[in-house]
């Protein structure tokens, strides 16, 4: 497995993304942007970029954060990525210089795009389809399903699949409503599955409670929402 450091910018901010793929692999294949938690791009995303090489596609996980900054404490992060989602002109044009990244590299059939995000990820690829990004589809693991701007009729080019924690106090069952009303309004392809017993960072091995007892890793839901992202994502892109 091919995986490289790559440096690109948004403005004049700097960020280094993550790229992994299969260099064994003749020919252009679908590519998947990865976006990270809310603590900025570290092991986590990084990994998820592999397994997703590791399934035949090209992964580029964006640094959304600038300079790779990764944050321990969490009222920063959460300063920081309400500043992102509070405006989504700035999120889009952050999410946008790192697909464009991955539009560009020559493994990457540029016709097949599509994008995962865990927690505030999970939100930025949901706002890419829901401003008309031309993705075949995304899917969010444990993102707020709620947004400032919210998907106009005809507009959502992208499948989305929304996984969430039934018992996740941060995306209660108000805020799925709202947003399963949102899809329909905008008549987007979408699919929102619920698993029970189940918090925050459900993806995420070292979400051990400590932080927040709601921020805690659920392996059985990790490996059911990671099974269901597969077949979302062969439908999409075709075998």
């Amino acid at each position: 497995m091919k995986t490289a450091d790559i440096d690109y910018r948004d403005g004049s901010l700097t960020c280094r993304g993550f790229l992994a793929y299969d260099e064994t692999k003749a020919g252009r294949r679908p590519g998947v942007l990865v976006v990270h938690e809310a603590f900025g791009l570290g092991k986590h995303a990084m990994d998820r970029a592999k397994m997703l090489a590791g399934l035949g596609y090209v992964a580029f996980a964006a640094d959304m954060f600038g300079e790779r900054m990764q944050v321990t404490e969490l009222p920063k992060a959460i300063e920081i990525i309400t500043d992102l989602l509070g405006n989504p002109p700035k999120l889009l044009a952050r999410a946008g210089a790192a697909l464009e990244v991955l539009r560009q590299r020559p493994e990457v059939d540029a016709a097949r795009l599509g994008g995962i995000g865990f927690c505030f990820g999970g939100s930025t690829v949901l706002q890419l389809a829901r401003s008309g990004a031309d993705l075949k589809g995304v899917v969010s693991f444990h993102g707020a399903l709620s947004t400032k701007a919210p998907a106009k009729a005809g507009s959502v080019k992208a499948g989305i699949l929304a996984c969430t924690g039934a018992d996740d106090p941060m995306i209660p069952a108000d805020q799925v409503v709202a947003f399963e009303e949102e899809m329909r309004a905008a008549k987007a392809d979408w699919q929102v599955i619920q698993y029970g017993n189940t918090l925050h960072s459900f993806t995420n091995p070292e979400a051990d409670g400590s932080l927040n007892p709601a921020i805690l890793y659920n392996e059985k839901t990790d490996k059911r929402s990671w099974a269901a992202m597969r077949d979302f994502f062969q439908e999409k892109f075709g075998a």
